[in-house]
């Protein structure tokens, strides 16, 4: 027992000691600056190494039985190159499956073409599309410092938010797209880190499926212990529906400070762990007045799963400004407009968000339903052949004319 009890002890200190040591070798803000080591380092891929030791500390030990994890392997696990510099978060009984067996995940044609489609999808989303998309929101940002005629701004205003959650997609997933493809084609099998993140109806649904490895990991490590240790001690009926909402508010707001180490991300951390609270409450609150079941009738709803795809979007987007800009940046771009004219700016959004995303669940939708005797004619052998050829042709023909590189990937940084 006593055992057990300093063992359980280490394990609070070593975490403390580790978060610790990645708070202060990033430099976040309130530390005070004579703390820091004054002398050139870099800390690329620093974070996914933070997350993967956590989780190897977390998980070492399970009562009496401890997992033993050999020096080797650990440096392999913690510096897997595949995943070093942005991820995605591989779990430590994930890697032994694929690299310490016998057996490696099979590698055949039709696999290897998978990972050639998938290469060439990656590359077209981060040289092309991100590429596009960075240079019309930049321009959109210079808009809003100039003197104009007024439906201008109003569009350069639409254009500032609307287009830098569509930048990040493209530019961190079609990352994850290469890297995924280039390790598969290695036999090792890494978690997915995107699931359509668009098509999320709700806030929550939107963190399930965006940079799902990031959030799975703050759920495993945050959400549960935190919600698990609130019910042990507080028995209250009426209040323990509302305990997840204050647990969904804590982890989402350490995932916003995650992302960086300036008073932005406070805000942005705030704002998230907002959004997705209220969103829980808002879930809560409804179950109570209009019973589970009609509740879950009206979540299937088309209309209502339309409508609430538009607001995810849109405070998706008006969190991400204390993501891409700084203090002074922030100021300048809100001043540019009126409180009332935001307001009509946010509604249009919202608006179009809604009607577009709500099209594009349409149309994909009448597109698989199109079937040959093998399956949906989309995601055919020969449909993927050409879509591939396609993406690659323009890749290549974009890259050559614009003579400019693609974007940097934005999750290095963290």
């Amino acid at each position: 027992m006593a055992l057990e009890h300093g063992w359980a002890r280490l394990m609070v200190w070593s975490i403390l000691a580790i978060v610790f040591a990645y708070v202060w070798l990033k430099k976040y803000t309130f530390l005070p600056e004579q703390s820091f080591l004054h002398f050139p380092y870099f800390t690329l891929g620093l974070s996914y190494i933070f997350f993967r030791v956590l989780h190897l500390l977390i998980e070492s030990g399970d009562g009496v039985e401890k997992r033993h994890v050999g020096f080797g392997v650990y440096l392999l696990y913690t510096l897997n190159f595949t995943t070093f510099v942005s991820g995605p978060i591989q779990r430590y009984d994930d890697f032994v499956r694929d690299q310490l067996t016998n057996e490696p995940p099979p590698l055949n044609a039709a696999i290897v073409g998978l990972q050639l489609e998938r290469l060439v999808r990656g590359f077209f989303k981060v040289n092309v599309l991100a590429m596009f998309l960075q240079a019309y929101q930049q321009d959109a940002i210079l808009q809003m410092g100039e003197m104009m005629p007024l439906n201008l701004k109003l569009y350069a205003a639409a254009r500032l938010f609307a287009l830098y959650p569509l930048f990040l997609y493209c530019n961190f997933s079609g990352y994850i797209d290469l890297v995924i493809a280039i390790a598969r084609l290695m036999r090792i099998t890494l978690p997915e880190n995107f699931n359509r993140s668009f098509s999320a109806a709700c806030v929550i649904d939107f963190w399930s499926q965006w940079h799902m490895t990031l959030s799975s990991w703050f759920k495993s490590y945050v959400y549960n212990p935190l919600l698990l240790a609130l019910m042990r001690r507080i028995s209250s009926l009426t209040i323990e529906p509302f305990l997840g909402v204050f647990c969904f508010f804590v982890t989402f707001f350490l995932v916003g400070i995650w992302h960086g180490r300036t008073s932005q991300f406070v805000i942005y951390g705030l704002l998230t762990g907002l959004g997705v609270s209220v969103n829980k409450l808002w879930q809560v609150a409804l179950t109570q007045a209009m019973g589970r079941k009609s509740y879950k009738n009206l979540a299937k709803n088309p209309a209502y799963r339309a409508f609430g795809r538009g607001l995810n979007f849109s405070w998706f987007a008006f969190t991400l400004i204390w993501f891409w800009g700084d203090s002074k940046e922030i100021h300048g771009i809100f001043a540019a407009l009126s409180p009332a004219l935001w307001l009509g700016v946010w509604a249009a959004i919202w608006l179009s968000a809604t009607i577009l995303l709500a099209l594009w669940e349409i149309t994909r939708a009448a597109l698989l339903s199109l079937k040959t005797s093998d399956g949906p004619m989309l995601t055919s052998r020969y449909a993927r052949v050409v879509y591939a050829s396609a993406l690659g042709l323009a890749a290549l023909f974009f890259t050559a004319l614009l003579s400019q590189p693609a974007p940097g990937i934005v999750y290095k940084a963290f």
